[in-house]
């Protein structure tokens, strides 16, 4: 067992510090590079133009020597940070051993999964089973649908408004944003999305809308008349990522939960995002006091960054035979390790109470600008997953707002990233072991930057 450092040792200790134009002459020439040979699907680079160097805990380096706080995480990968050491020193260490073992075992794959078991949600410690595919969340999202379908024979797909569930062909079925998937139409036939309760949206009180949403679900099955046949299951993000951060009301997951018993059809509860401490929980499913039927894992779940993701499920579920679901990465044994070492580093250094506490902290500095200005219209989230929506003006759509904060930070010394269903919401997903001291520096440039513009 090696000797884990504390998180205030494991970063670059000049963050942030911007010398350079932003971005700088080598980040200049990366990017040039880049655009003439890397594909126009390239995304990210064209909002946030950098070139990065190196990275250590909650902090990263450009090809000019600029360091910056990371609050954007990989998108939420790498929960544990940069470069942990702990986890880097076990993942080296297998990788000199065996790093592509398909699904055979190894010690990695089955401490892997016993660790999963070990901080599974709900009544799923020791009732479960898991399965590992491809290295992604679209992946892992792919099993759970292929699981549904097997163990209920329908193919009704239900999901929601506002999701993301990922990119390949079942998942982006479910996605509901018609910008991933309105040129690769026909998708599956028979998904339905019902409205997310959004009480910022939807101008009501949070019990409203967690009944509405709920009576839509109802409805969509018990109806007779509803239009959908043949239900396989309902997929939901427990806290909307991608759709802006939308914490639900309390009560929609226990009642969505209900609703899938009564109707005999499985609770998929996508944990890709919020997985791994992102929630100040280990699954923000225990936020809820909800156990999914299937629940798919992946982004921190590798540890470090390496590609890997899973599907938990409860084993009633596991009616498939040899070879039901399969994929070449499904033994990726450095992230495997990897994934012991993170929840391991987060146990010892009790990141689940930090990441609450710290992340309360930054939403508070969040919500002490909204009450200066009428900009800012929203602040949610849980842990460190937070959101704080930005309303428009006369001169600038709240999504124009975000992309002003966004390359204030940026030149300050902050990477922060949007989401929402309209691009209005400033998104703030730190790796969990970022310091109570980096936050207050960090939300001092982020609350500079949201003042800057009113």
């Amino acid at each position: 067992m090696a000797d884990q450092q504390p998180i205030t040792d494991i970063h670059f200790d000049d963050a942030p510090r911007v010398e350079t134009k932003i971005p700088g002459p080598n980040s200049q020439e990366l990017l040039e590079r880049q655009r003439e040979i890397d594909s126009n699907a390239v995304a990210y680079p064209k909002t946030i133009p950098i070139a990065i160097e190196e990275a250590k805990g909650a902090t990263l380096r450009d090809a000019d020597g600029n360091t910056f706080l990371d609050f954007f995480a990989g998108i939420g990968v790498l929960n544990v940070g940069h470069s942990n050491p702990y986890v880097l020193e076990a993942v080296q260490e297998q990788t000199e051993k065996v790093v592509h073992t398909v699904d055979f075992p190894t010690e990695a794959r089955l401490d892997l999964i016993e660790k999963l078991n070990e901080i599974a949600p709900g009544a799923l410690p020791d009732n479960n089973r898991v399965v590992f595919g491809g290295p992604t969340g679209s992946d892992a999202i792919e099993a759970t649908i292929k699981l549904a379908k097997y163990n209920t024979g329908g193919d009704g797909l239900i999901a929601f408004r506002g999701a993301y569930h990922g990119g390949s062909a079942g998942a982006l079925s479910l996605t509901a944003g018609k910008k991933y998937k309105e040129d690769y139409a026909p998708l599956l036939s028979n998904v339905h999305h019902v409205p997310y309760p959004y009480p910022q949206q939807q101008g009501v009180s949070p019990d409203e809308a967690r009944e509405m949403a709920l009576n839509n679900v109802r409805e969509l099955l018990e109806d007779p008349y509803s239009g959908m046949a043949n239900p396989a299951g309902i997929w939901v993000e427990p806290i909307q990522g991608e759709g802006g951060i939308v914490t639900p009301p309390e009560g929609f997951l226990p009642g969505l939960k209900e609703i899938a018993n009564d109707n005999g059809i499985p609770l998929i509860v996508d944990e890709i995002q919020t997985g791994f401490g992102r929630t100040g929980q280990w699954f923000a499913s225990d936020l809820y006091d909800v156990t999914p039927d299937v629940m798919p894992m992946a982004k921190a779940i590798g540890g470090i960054g390496l590609p890997l993701s899973g599907t938990m499920y409860h084993e009633d579920l596991d009616t498939w035979d040899a070879g039901g679901h399969v994929g070449t990465y499904r033994g990726n044994a450095p992230a495997m390790i990897g994934g012991v070492r993170a929840i391991e580093y987060i146990q010892d250094n009790d990141l689940l109470a930090h990441a609450r506490d710290v992340g309360e902290y930054m939403r508070d500095q969040l919500r002490a600008v909204g009450d200066e200005t009428d900009l800012l219209v929203d602040v949610r989230g849980r842990g460190m997953f937070t959101g704080a929506e930005l309303a428009g003006d006369d001169d600038r759509t709240g999504k124009e707002l975000v992309k002003d904060v966004q390359q204030y930070c940026y030149e300050h010394g902050v990477l922060v990233w949007s989401a929402g269903r309209r691009g209005n919401v400033l998104r703030l997903i730190p790796p969990l072991v970022l310091t109570q001291e980096q936050a207050e520096i960090g939300m001092e440039i982020v609350t500079d930057a949201i003042r800057e513009q009113v």
